[in-house]
């Protein structure tokens, strides 16, 4: 009876290439504490080359759906949304791996009728390589960045809900933008309506850091593109470039002081290797993050949104709150 009080919800997620995810993924799908009577789990999968799309077509306990027309996690959500039952939307990634409390604390930040969004944290898995472990130290996927943004606070669709019902006030994703769709659809949110956002901190989805450099630069890159495609889309303020003397100011501090006093503190075990380090990984991640805002050019169709479908409603809506499972 408890599980028949609480809102019916559409966990979306769009896979690209996600063979190897599918069994951890699914596995932690199916442990959510929520009731599974009343979660819907649509997997996009966006013109994946391997078997993705073979192993969702097999998977009885998920809903597999199909974005090969335009290839981008947003448009692949646009997809999972029309199809959506739930009156709330749960979002993550493919190479995320939630918490069995996920969902359930996701969705009891929407007890809050003012409530529109609910953002939960992201944290990292378990990795032991340098570069893992530097990530882990800078907090780098937290959602407490991204609500401290100095523009509008906003989640990263690694975690967020949406009530549905939003997405008819404002329309769905930028199909066509391959970066800052979350900031997007978040601020649209806040700025053409009322509803607010809260956080949840303990609704907790992991997420592996990058392993290699190349990995580790690239998503810095990622994100000096979605700074200058979010500038050109909403007027916010762009990174100044770095000066050369900057870079030496930091480094020579580093080699004068931050780095032997590592050393000591390492002789001592009281520092590991990240210590050592930390200084120049974060000047190489602060310039791959000014060369992709340089080198980005927004596309003309990455501004385009795409409407709400005429005719479409939420078909297992309800409003009741979430209820202690204990009871």
């Amino acid at each position: 009876m408890v599980s028949q009080l609480l809102p019916f919800v559409s966990v979306i997620i769009p896979i690209y290439n996600g063979e190897d995810d599918l069994p951890d993924l699914l596995d932690c799908l199916r442990a959510q504490t929520y009731p599974l009577d009343r979660i819907e789990f649509l997997l996009v999968d966006n013109g994946s080359h391997d078997r993705t799309w073979e192993i969702l077509q097999a998977t009885d306990d998920i809903t597999a759906l199909r974005e090969a027309e335009i290839r981008g996690s947003y448009a692949a959500r646009n997809c999972g949304i029309v199809a959506a039952q739930g009156s709330l939307l749960a979002f993550t990634d493919a190479d995320c791996r939630p918490e069995p409390q996920w969902l359930l604390d996701l969705v009891a930040g929407f007890n809050d009728p003012s409530v529109g969004i609910v953002v939960g944290e992201i944290q990292a898995l378990p990795g032991n390589s340098l570069l893992e472990r530097y990530a882990d130290r800078q907090e780098t996927l937290s959602q407490k960045h991204t609500l401290a943004n100095a523009f509008r606070p906003y989640g990263q669709t690694a975690n967020v809900g949406i009530r549905a019902s939003i997405f008819q006030e404002i329309d769905l994703f930028r199909p066509h933008l391959t970066t800052g769709g979350d900031a997007d659809i978040c601020w649209r949110i806040l700025q053409e309506t009322a509803w607010e956002y809260v956080f949840a901190d303990s609704a907790i989805v992991r997420h592996r850091h990058r392993r290699s450099f190349d990995e580790l630069l690239s998503q810095w890159r990622r994100y000096g593109r979605s700074n200058q495609y979010l500038h050109d889309i909403h007027g916010i303020a762009l990174m100044e470039q770095p000066s050369l003397s900057l870079y030496g100011q930091r480094l020579l501090r580093w080699l004068l002081k931050e780095l032997p006093i590592a050393i000591v503190k390492l002789l001592l075990r009281r520092a590991d290797s990240v210590d050592l380090v930390s200084t120049p990984i974060g000047l190489l991640c602060l310039n791959a993050r000014w060369q992709g805002q340089k080198q980005a050019t927004l596309p003309a169709q990455a501004k385009n949104i795409t409407p709400y479908p005429t005719g479409k409603t939420t078909k297992r809506d309800s409003s009741h709150p979430v209820t202690d499972l204990s009871e």
